[in-house]
């Protein structure tokens, strides 16, 4: 899909990696973006894979239109620094594990999980849909 050793893909690697969430926005049945933070593993098949509530408004716009962005904050306060962002294409992934066996991702998010109060089958049944996203293009600069 994109080339991890540049030097823009070696920063867009460490950030797959490391950031603990990334921006998703769906359009709304208006045509109105809807940017929201969500949490992410960036998966071997070169896949964003995220859980979702069932009933989440994200769920109903993916369903009218798979098409989204995604992108990271930056890391300076200019917003001019590590710039990325992905565009794709969505789907629902029903073979995927519940997220409590998935183990990058109880590994990145068992704390939160725990902030939720929840243990990580409760989470798992709270936020049961998962959501794969294929990157189709990804820009920016470092």
């Amino acid at each position: 899909m994109f080339d991890l050793n540049s030097k823009f893909g070696r920063v867009v690697k460490r950030h797959l990696k490391n950031e603990y969430f990334v921006w998703l926005t769906t359009v709304d049945s208006k045509g109105t973006p809807q940017p929201r933070p969500v949490w992410f593993i960036w998966d071997e098949d070169d896949t964003f894979l995220i859980f979702s509530q069932p009933n989440a408004y994200k769920i109903k716009h993916l369903n009218r239109n798979p098409n989204v962005s995604l992108h990271f904050n930056t890391e300076d306060e200019e917003g001019d620094k590590h710039v990325i962002v992905f565009t794709g294409v969505a789907s629902f992934d029903t073979a995927s594990p519940p997220a409590h066996k998935v183990p990058a991702y109880i590994r990145k998010y068992r704390t939160g999980i725990a902030g939720l109060k929840m243990s990580p089958e409760e989470f798992s049944n709270e936020y049961s849909r998962a959501i794969r996203i294929k990157p189709t293009e990804v820009r920016g600069w470092v």
